[in-house]
């Protein structure tokens, strides 16, 4: 059997275990939710036009190949979010570590002093907010500024402070319902929109706050609090995935080891 290995090369073996890693992380990215059913569709819409090909049906396999001609751009429109998730897991995982490699450093965009997170008056906030069984949506910007997401809200840029936060998901007020975006230890917005979460493993009793949290840490390296209106519970969203009912140091210990913050 060795002519079968004969002309086969070291690349060719590398060539098949990148495709394999590929096809893995995207089934990480999305198994779950609905565009797995849709995944498993095209998978066997392929494999229909692969038997087609090999009977030589001609009529049916240029139709097929017509069909999958346009394939790639419909699945760029139908898995949109997906190949959005999957560029931002490749560039924040992977690079994560590679803190030389970035445009600010390249360019001396960035500007030194900038402030540490107050993850302790955050917390705090969110803690007393629970204490009082009032909703709220806090989300915490790492890399990017999430410009896009805080336009569908009130702009603040300003100082960070309990009293601030607190009045703004108080039930009277009108930016209650929607989420705070926090950017370097700043308030940049308010009432804003996040996009909701797919994923079909959640609980199904977790309400639209909690769905909010996971789908924005699913589309942004953002990380998101929220608190429970129903039972004051304090959980946070990291890379889309939901961290429920711990108690403040935990918390604390998340989000420093997310921002590769150290305790003063």
């Amino acid at each position: 059997m060795g002519f079968i290995f004969e002309n086969i090369r070291i690349l060719d073996f590398i060539d098949i275990l990148l495709v394999a890693f590929l096809l893995y992380q995207v089934y990480l990215l999305i198994r779950g939710t609905v565009a797995l059913n849709i995944f498993y569709g095209v998978f066997i819409l392929y494999l229909i036009g692969l038997l087609v090909r090999a009977l030589n049906m001609q009529l049916l396999g240029s139709i097929l190949g017509q069909f999958i001609g346009l394939g790639l751009i419909a699945l760029l429109i139908v898995f949109q979010q997906e190949v959005r998730r999957f560029l931002l897991i490749l560039g924040t995982r992977y690079f994560r570590n590679t803190q030389w490699l970035t445009f600010n450093n390249f360019f001396r965009f960035k500007s030194h002093g900038e402030p540490f997170w107050d993850f302790n008056l955050i917390l705090d906030t969110c803690y007393e907010l629970g204490a009082k069984k009032t909703g709220a949506l806090i989300v915490l910007a790492q890399k990017s500024e999430l410009r896009a997401f805080a336009e569908t809200g009130q702009l603040i840029d300003g100082v960070l402070s309990k009293d601030l936060i607190l009045s703004i998901f108080q039930r009277t007020t009108p930016l209650h319902d929607g989420a705070v975006i926090l950017v370097k230890n700043k308030i940049k917005a308010a009432g804003c929109v996040l996009p909701i979460t797919e994923n079909q493993k959640l609980r199904g009793s977790l309400g639209m706050r909690h769905r909010a949290a996971v789908g924005m840490s699913e589309d942004s390296d953002s990380i998101v609090l929220v608190v429970s209106e129903e039972s004051g519970f304090v959980s946070l969203a990291i890379n889309g995935e939901l961290i429920e009912n711990h108690r403040k140091e935990y918390l604390m210990k998340k989000m420093k080891a997310v921002f590769k913050e150290t305790e003063a």
